[in-house]
């Protein structure tokens, strides 16, 4: 693809999301939002900078642990270029963008203008479609927007191999991330992929099956842990990088497994137990927004015990 006003091209992208998911797991950052609802553009600056701090590969705001879902277009912009901001060029920052393709759209010019490198397109909104229509939905969002584009199945969208061949002809398409966890589907769309097309695993607690998807050749995963515990994040990631299977073993044995059980207790709680686990370390990220709620007292105090002790098992303090 040409280059645009010396904008990077979507390969330059990619060749920084490679060398970034090497280094690091990807951290999707919480949008804060004060006691009364509204947007903490501070408190979302704060968080971001300690995100960075703790050496992620990329940065994703606004996507779904950041609830891009409960934004309007001005709260959007502000946290993206938050992120940008704190960035500074050091790691590929990806916004979150979704909805139908026209709406998509105009979160994708926003976030052009707010300085992000790319797009995670998040799956469209209520309706299920056929593979033409998800292919459809795809490249009119390319045709609107300079960003590469990473596109994100789960729920309603999955694709087949044929359609992510379709895809992946699109110039400005240059990965998926998986949220299904179904790794048939995810070998044969991997061995069907041009040879430097990114794939991720998106899975909810995606450390909980990184061993697995990297048997199929998809190595770099999302961490919802690293928004509010990066030292559990990167002592997993470290182990799983050297193949050091008694640390991987124990710290999903006695922190992850747990916090997914305690995850699964209520609808919504993959963001709101994230949320309230980083509010619990001193972040400044205030509530949920609805249709989120944030945790029981009872699931709180769990949450908190089992903190507490995921923290002790790498040496760290809540």
């Amino acid at each position: 693809m040409v280059q645009v006003g010396g904008d990077p091209s979507p390969q330059d992208v990619a060749r920084r999301l490679r060398k970034g998911l090497a280094q690091g797991v990807l951290s999707f950052p919480l949008t804060a939002f004060h006691d009364d609802g509204s947007l903490d553009p501070d408190g979302c600056r704060a968080h971001v900078a300690d995100r960075l701090a703790a050496g992620p590969g990329a940065v994703f705001p606004a996507c779904g642990t950041g609830e891009f879902f409960s934004l309007d277009e001005e709260e959007y912009r502000q946290v993206v270029r938050i992120a940008v901001q704190e960035a500074a060029g050091r790691v590929p920052v990806v916004a979150g963008t979704g909805y139908g393709w026209a709406q998509a759209a105009r979160f994708a010019r926003i976030a052009e203008d707010a300085g992000a490198d790319a797009l995670l397109v998040l799956p469209h909104y209520l309706v299920a479609a056929p593979q033409d229509g998800l292919a459809a939905q795809l490249e009119q969002l390319a045709a609107r927007t300079r960003l590469p584009l990473v596109a994100y199945q789960r729920g309603q969208v999955a694709y087949t191999p044929a359609t992510l061949r379709r895809i992946a002809r699109v110039p400005n398409v240059i990965g998926l991330k998986d949220g299904h966890s179904d790794l048939d589907r995810l070998q044969r769309l991997t061995l069907t992929a041009p040879e430097d097309f990114l794939f991720f695993n998106g899975a909810a607690t995606a450390e909980i099956q990184a061993r697995a998807y990297a048997a199929v050749g998809v190595p770099a995963y999302s961490s919802a842990v690293h928004a509010f515990a990066p030292e559990i994040a990167g002592a997993f990631f470290g182990a799983l990088r050297d193949g050091d299977h008694g640390t991987t073993d124990k710290l999903l044995r006695d922190f992850y497994v747990p916090f997914v059980e305690l995850r699964d207790r209520a609808p919504g709680y993959a963001v709101s137990l994230v949320k309230a686990a980083a509010r619990l370390r001193g972040q400044r990220v205030g509530p949920v927004r609805a249709p989120l709620t944030d945790p029981s007292p009872a699931d709180l105090a769990d949450l908190e015990a089992l903190l507490t002790a995921g923290l002790d098992l790498v040496g760290a303090t809540l």
